[in-house]
């Protein structure tokens, strides 16, 4: 029997224990360990027992798994999480129900196998040779895919876990098995995939290749967990009337979407923004005609995140204006999960502006009323002057005035209770709210005007509200960054990367570009030569683009280039944004020992190699590369120059001659917003945030780097890095930023058990 939560053993040190129930097949013990594993590698301090069970799938190995319900691979170990015998347990994604039995939440894992189908051909037997082969089958979509590959094929439906079947085949039970390659892939068995089947050929369902996490509903630690794990919802206004009205922040939001629920009143022209990949779904209310009812709506917004998909929610106009905003967010904050809202351009200013039907005009127009007619259930409402009158207030450019703005508000009746707020610097990172009521605001503004070192706060620019919208809170942030503000001092190329990273993990991204990137004018006649060079070794990203920009500057197309070794993930992941696929890609050791081991395995002696670099990188790789005996050519293909010496770099350059891409003189902001943590990509970004005349001071922030360089470098400084992420990329970076900062959450509420206690 399990014990129950209640009864786990005191630990010895800081650390929590959590109890996860797997299927008890070699393929479910393989696939928890290894997400379990990656889990304590963000979270050190976790501890796990993992405990067996059996679900009705594997105990009837009769019923034909088309005949089955939804929870046939989950049931007895979900009944065991909400019963309080497990805290949590791990399935593939594609076996839990939807929706969700009661009293369960989820997660998907962003550690992903491919999700395609695999044909499996028994030993001895090709696709060539096979006739009416007997197919072992085990849903309906498998069913209609090889009735029409294979006509005259006999389908047999197969049961047991992948080894059984496969023991099935191999003693000649059947020809040929459908199978998932993830499957095979987690248990070291891809030499049996026989061949690939195309996504388009046959669709798999949503979940295959992914595993899930079920806990129970609210269970506070597991919804903390989550949030290393889900995304926030994007809200973001479409605009009104033509796509050109939509933000450049929302465009920029719907670039990098998974899933895209989109409403009527918008330009469709801006679906065309959507990655080929994206999922559109029309979720459109129009004259009564709902293609989803609001409900509707909200299940699938909490869906969609909790599978870690990137979602955008785009309504016509701006989202907070009639667009039923508040039904959507609220369900989010019931299931504690993240989004953020993108203010849009609403069709009030569209019909308004855009039209000179101006609303404000000096002498003529101080202000406007705006409402709607209908009530909440859809029916006509008072629109007369007691309904106007209850109406929310706000005014500009009334800072300096508010005491009178008060005054006479009280004198006619107002009551002093009224919720009053002042928005200051409305979108900029140093927005700032002040809350309070009629009776307090004014004094509340004086207070903090006083308080300030410069101006005051008379002198910014703020909104005053008055009315129900000033007593609502701010939005909660239920991310892993929960708000934390996040200061990237990087690279002018690397800032855009670096801030969607911040905001995936829900956080304030406060860019400090301090290097760009400038070309290195030797490098072209050597790219000229590219087709001398059997390999092209190359190992950041940086790299990456600064290559694909000097292409075209060298008369050099794609076809010339030669076969191409990478370091790690994020260098292919850049490659491939061209549409290249680099040949080599080590899994792991990303470094100069990992490169040389993987050229030792995968070149010809004496091959012709060109080693592409930022001048900061050094020359080791190549030297090493040439001691396992390579005919290395060395290359600096540009340098990170610091923008405050850009021009000095250069000076006495013909830069038009030269073709030399100069950065221009400039220098961050003197006085940088508050922040909690600090995120360094390079070594040459902490050599030019350390030479900065303005002070830091960092020892009570977060600091997080990728890269041993960029770690050697904060070190000789002085400064601490909590822990480095197993990949040197500013995703696998940020992510472990945001598991140190949730990891002292943790300990601060008490979730781990401190010895002694």
């Amino acid at each position: 029997m399990i014990g129950a939560i209640e009864t786990l053993p005191e630990l010895d040190s800081q650390s929590f224990k959590q109890i996860v129930g797997t299927r008890a097949s070699k393929l479910a013990r393989i696939q928890t360990q290894f997400a379990l594993d990656r889990m304590t590698a963000l979270l050190p301090a976790l501890r796990f027992d993992t405990v067996p069970l059996p679900t009705p799938g594997d105990k009837d190995l009769r019923t034909d798994l088309r005949d089955v319900p939804a929870d046939f691979f989950t049931r007895d170990l979900d009944d065991a999480v909400r019963d309080g015998r497990l805290n949590a347990a791990l399935h593939s994604a594609k076996d839990v129900p939807d929706p969700l039995p009661d009293g369960l939440d989820e997660c998907w894992l962003p550690w992903r196998e491919d999700p395609r189908d695999v044909l499996v051909l028994r030993r001895g037997l090709t696709l060539d040779t096979v006739v009416k082969p007997v197919i072992g089958v085990s849903s309906e979509r498998r069913d209609a895919y090889a009735r029409q590959q294979f006509p005259g094929a006999v389908m047999k439906p197969i049961r047991g876990n992948i080894e059984q079947r496969l023991r099935q085949l191999d003693a000649g039970d059947y020809d040929i098995l459908l199978m998932a390659a993830a499957a095979l892939m987690r248990l070291d068995l891809a030499d049996r995939i026989s061949a690939w089947i195309a996504p388009t050929a046959l669709a798999t369902p949503a979940g295959q290749g992914i595993l899930a996490l079920t806990f129970r509903a609210a269970d506070k630690f597991w919804l903390r967990l989550r949030s290393l794990f889900v995304k926030p919802v994007v809200f973001a206004g479409a605009g009104a009337g033509s796509y050109d009205t939509c933000t450049v922040g929302a465009v920029e939001a719907m670039a990098r979407c998974d899933i895209c629920f989109y409403d009527s009143l918008l330009d469709t022209v801006l679906l065309d923004r959507l990655p080929p990949h994206a999922r559109r779904v029309d979720v459109g209310k129009r004259c009564g005609n709902h293609r989803m009812t609001q409900h509707e709506i909200n299940g699938q917004l909490i869906v969609a995140a909790r599978r870690g998909y990137r979602v955008v929610r785009l309504k016509g106009g701006d989202p907070g204006f009639f667009g039923r905003l508040t039904e959507e967010i609220e369900s989010l904050d019931a299931a504690r999960l993240p989004y953020r809202v993108l203010p849009g351009v609403s069709s009030l200013n569209v019909a308004t502006s855009g039209t000179g039907l101006l609303l404000t005009q000096r002498g003529i127009a101080r202000g406007f009323t705006v409402m709607t007619p209908r009530r909440h259930d859809g029916a006509a409402g008072s629109v007369q002057a007691e309904a106007r009158a209850a109406l929310p207030i706000a005014f500009f450019m009334g800072i300096g005035v508010l005491p009178e703005i008060v005054r006479q508000l009280r004198a006619e009746g107002m009551d002093t209770a009224t919720p009053a707020a002042v928005v200051f610097d409305a979108g900029s990172l140093e927005e700032t709210v002040i809350r309070g009521t009629l009776t307090d605001i004014a004094g509340k503004i004086s207070a903090s005007r006083h308080r300030q070192s410069s101006a005051g706060d008379y002198s910014r620019p703020g909104l005053i509200l008055i009315g129900s919208p000033a007593a609502r809170t701010p939005y909660p942030r239920w991310g892993a960054l929960s708000g934390r503000r996040v200061l990237l001092p990087c690279s002018v190329t690397l800032i855009p990367k670096a801030m969607d990273a911040v905001r995936d993990l829900d956080g304030i991204p406060l860019p400090l570009p301090l290097l760009r990137m400038v070309r290195d004018p030797g490098c072209l006649h050597v790219l000229q030569a590219m087709r001398d060079y059997d390999w092209l070794v190359v190992t950041s990203p940086s790299s990456v683009r600064m290559l694909m920009q000097q292409l075209p500057a060298a008369g050099i197309d794609l076809r010339a280039l030669p076969r191409i070794l990478v370091s790690g993930s994020g260098t292919a992941a850049t490659f491939k944004h061209y549409g290249i696929t680099p040949d080599i890609v080590p899994d792991r050791h990303y470094g100069t020992k990992g490169v040389v081991n993987m050229a030792r395995q995968h070149l010809a002696a004496g091959a012709a190699v060109l080693r592409l670099r930022s001048r900061q990188a050094g020359p080791d790789l190549a030297q090493a590369l040439t001691a396992a005996g390579f005919k290395v050519r060395d290359t600096v293909l540009y340098n990170h120059v610091s923008m405050q010496f850009a021009s000095a770099a250069v000076s006495g350059t013909d830069d038009a001659a030269s073709g030399v891409e100069v950065a221009k003189p400039g220098s961050p902001p003197e006085n940088i917003p508050p922040f909690d943590a600090v995120f360094f990509a390079s070594a040459s970004a902490v050599t030019a945030f350390m030479s900065r005349s303005i002070p830091y001071d960092l020892a009570d922030k977060t600091v997080m780097a990728i890269g041993q360089p960029t770690l050697a470098a904060l070190t000789s400084h002085g400064i601490h890095v909590a822990r480095l992420p197993l990949k040197a990329t500013v995703g696998d970076g940020m992510a472990m930023l945001a598991a140190v900062m949730l990891e002292d959450d943790l300990k601060d509420e008490n979730f781990y058990q401190n010895k002694g206690t």
